[in-house]
């Protein structure tokens, strides 16, 4: 996935700068998953979310490669002081789908399923809806995911449409989610692109294949995140979205980790600037503060 979402930047690159010569570093991330690992979650505790990230940015401290690339959702609500993401390739879809060989949607599993994910965001959201399943670990990449699933691990699994669109799987997807029905992690379906603070050359090249829609809605969706600090152990979901042509949504859900209860925020606003974005963010993080269990910033 990783590689596809880098060929996926380089093409923009080639073609709006088709004088720069690119190279395509594959790093392996200490957050991929390996066979021996079982289907153990990453935890907080260890680096959570960061492990997706850590080599990569140690590359580029190093200057050993000059741009980053990360799906948003894997990235921590902070990075690394020197580093920035603030260019987003247009966004793909952000909705999580249902995929089963027993079953064609969510609601059509009997009590007691066993549904996989990696994600405590999609379990307990999940358990929200049906606390009548059991929700239990699957890690791997798509495939693999999809393969345990066949071999009777788990009865289904919920995966990231954009990621198994990207592959051509979209056609195992059994159902969609809308995303006020299971409102996505922060800036799901979207390429990301990290770099060194101050590096003039790699941002003049990287404003070229920018985004800027997506680059407001996935803003404020960090700002949301950043202003509850939240990280791989919290059940967060916010999506911002277009509501119409000079007006944005953004959305927020809170949950306990066991789906036993929840908080919900969403505020409208225009949004032309980024500080306009991170600032509606903001105020929906704050709305949630204001309602929330302030434990449940916590570990819960």
């Amino acid at each position: 996935m990783a590689l596809i979402q880098a060929r996926h930047v380089e093409d923009e690159i080639k073609a709006a700068r088709p004088d720069i010569e690119t190279e395509i570093v594959v790093i392996k991330t200490t957050g991929d998953w390996r066979p021996g690992q079982g289907e153990t979650r990453l935890n907080a505790i260890d680096g959570g979310k960061g492990l997706f990230a850590k080599e990569i940015e140690s590359a580029l401290f190093a200057d050993k490669i000059d741009i980053g690339v990360h799906s948003v959702k894997d990235m921590p609500s902070f990075l690394p002081e020197g580093l920035v993401m603030e260019h987003y390739i247009e966004r793909e879809d952000s909705r999580d789908a249902f995929l089963s060989e027993k079953y064609e949607s969510f609601n059509d599993l009997p009590a007691g399923a066993t549904v996989g994910t990696s994600s405590v965001r999609r379990k307990a959201f999940l358990l929200l809806k049906r606390p009548d399943i059991k929700v239990v670990p699957l890690r791997g990449n798509v495939p693999t995911r999809i393969e345990k699933m066949r071999s009777g691990q788990v009865d289904a699994c919920i995966l990231s449409y954009a990621g198994l669109c990207r592959i051509g799987f979209e056609d195992k997807v059994k159902q969609v989610f809308q995303p006020h029905e299971l409102v996505p992690a922060c800036g799901q379906g979207t390429i990301g692109i990290e770099y060194k603070e101050g590096c003039a050359e790699v941002k003049e090249v990287l404003d070229q294949i920018h985004h800027a829609e997506t680059g407001l809605l996935i803003e404020a969706e960090r700002a949301v995140l950043q202003s509850l600090d939240g990280s791989c152990e919290s059940p967060i979901g916010v999506h911002a979205s277009r509501s119409s042509q000079d007006l944005f949504l953004v959305q927020c859900v809170v949950s306990r980790l066991d789906g036993s209860e929840f908080w919900h925020a969403k505020e409208g606003g225009r949004i032309e600037t980024v500080a306009q974005a991170i600032e509606l963010g903001g105020h929906v993080a704050d709305l949630i503060k204001k309602d929330a269990d302030p434990r449940i910033f916590e570990g819960d």
